[in-house]
């Protein structure tokens, strides 16, 4: 089906394909990267064109404007033909005002970026009886206008890795939280291949943490967007966050 002029089908054939190409590239498999169709602003039908065209994960930005198309998408996906069980990312900063609706609407939450909002889905999890899969979002690129924990330089600033170690434990002992991964927002760039060290920078501290805190999952990362994600995978990204690539210019 096409939307307007965007065909959400065939877009998400050309990403699988370039997400296959990257991880080939340097010897992985394409089935370790999962792409995440990102939704925000985006009507509900364009959604279901791309279930009814086999995507499973989708994103969103902001917990309200999630909340509603979540639900409205789900009356139609769990009541058509069996298609397999969409999976809801939030890859928003979330307010901690709205982190129930984060809790009751969304499967995994990549924008763990401070304690407070740690200990609120913890709380929230504990309360509901649901182990919340979360990422810890980490700004490695020292952009001040990005969230997430600091970690740019971390590789050269003893400092900021006790830093980090002291806020992954307190999260780790969390027990209604279950700890995946990483996620990072890497700076535009006019040439991906730019901020390939973001990338490189947040694996290297994935498996700094891997090593630091043994017995808890540290297989994902969520990095790449439309116009880096092949870098992204070329470096070891699990999930992939694209939203203008699928559905066409944001309305």
């Amino acid at each position: 089906m096409v939307s307007g002029n965007v065909d959400v089908a065939r877009n998400l054939q050309e990403i699988r394909a370039r997400i296959a190409e990257a991880a080939l590239r340097v010897q992985r498999d394409p089935e370790d990267v999962e792409l995440v169709a990102v939704t925000k602003t985006f009507p509900v039908e364009m959604i279901l064109e791309a279930w009814e065209a086999g995507q499973q994960h989708f994103g969103e930005n902001r917990p309200e404007e999630g909340a509603a198309k979540i639900s409205r998408a789900l009356a139609v996906m769990l009541s058509g033909r069996p298609a397999g069980t969409p999976v809801w990312h939030m890859i928003g900063h979330i307010q901690s005002r709205k982190t129930d609706l984060v809790v009751a609407h969304f499967d995994i939450v990549h924008t763990v970026d401070r304690f407070k909002i740690a200990q609120k889905l913890n709380d929230l999890g504990a309360r509901m009886g649901r182990c919340i899969p979360v990422l810890v979002e980490c700004n490695v690129s020292g952009e001040a206008s990005k969230y997430g924990y600091e970690a740019a330089g971390w590789q050269g600033d003893l400092g900021i890795r006790e830093r980090l170690y002291s806020e992954v434990a307190s999260l780790v002992e969390l027990p209604y939280l279950q700890l995946l991964g990483l996620m990072t927002m890497a700076p535009i760039a006019e040439d991906p291949a730019t901020v390939r060290p973001v990338f490189a920078s947040l694996r290297g501290l994935r498996d700094w943490l891997r090593e630091q805190f043994q017995g808890t999952d540290w297989s994902q990362l969520s990095m790449g967007m439309t116009d880096d994600f092949a870098v992204a995978v070329e470096e070891g990204a699990t999930l992939v966050r694209v939203g203008r690539g699928v559905f066409g210019a944001r309305p």
